[in-house]
């Protein structure tokens, strides 16, 4: 039985006693405000597992790539966490002719994840989840572009993705009936969208769906 429980813990990537930085928009802002937000439920599951991290909460409402990107140092390099997820692009369509294009969000994106490796901080990176609930609305097949560069980027420097978007876009259609699913007002986590988006990053992290059971019947931390 210990051996299995070795081999169990060594799958999973994020180890007992490291800080991760939750860097986002109002979504990540929110999911740590919110006692049954993502970034709670995340630190709740892996506690629940024997994984005992330090949260460090960087999500700012309205936030964008480029402002995500000229804050990196103070709000998560400084802090000397051994992961940041990543969770970005959702601003950078919804804001329209105040968001930020494709290309210069790729070079933002880009930056923030070799300055953090760089720093050796280990890069999980989000899909974005989507702006509103309609999977084929004008803003989500605009985000589409962004979560597929989000995908490649992912592979080619070698991060792990948690696809929150596939994972939405999958609830969604199989939607029967009419009114909000997963979000509040299309955008914001309700608390099923909470635990979605908690489920795609643990299973990222490389835990089971055992453990992401165990994970799920855990009770969020209480806030501080």
């Amino acid at each position: 039985l210990s051996v299995s429980s070795l081999s169990l813990s060594a799958k999973v990537l994020v180890k007992d006693g490291e800080k991760i930085a939750f860097m986002g928009d109002s979504i990540t802002q929110q999911g740590w405000s919110n006692p049954t937000g993502y970034v709670r439920l995340v630190v709740a599951g892996l506690k629940a597992n024997g994984i005992n991290v330090t949260p460090v909460p960087a999500g700012i409402g309205g936030h964008k790539s480029n402002q995500m990107l000229e804050r990196l140092k103070r709000d998560v390099l400084d802090k000397n966490p051994d992961w940041m997820t990543l969770s970005c692009g959702v601003n950078d369509v919804w804001h329209g002719t105040n968001g930020v294009p494709l290309e210069p969000y790729k070079s933002n994106i880009t930056a923030i994840v070799e300055r953090c490796q760089a720093k050796g901080v280990k890069v999980m990176i989000l899909t974005a989840t989507v702006i509103g609930e309609e999977p084929d609305n004008p803003n989500n097949k605009k985000l589409a572009a962004y979560n597929d560069f989000l995908r490649k980027l992912a592979k080619e420097k070698k991060c792990p993705l948690a696809d929150l978007n596939a994972s939405f876009q999958k609830v969604l259609k199989a939607k029967k009936k009419p009114g909000l699913a997963l979000t509040g007002d299309g955008v914001h986590m309700n608390p099923a969208g909470d635990r979605l988006m908690a489920e795609g990053i643990l299973k990222a992290f490389g835990l089971t769906n055992r453990q992401i059971k165990k994970a799920e019947e855990a009770p969020a931390p209480v806030a501080k």
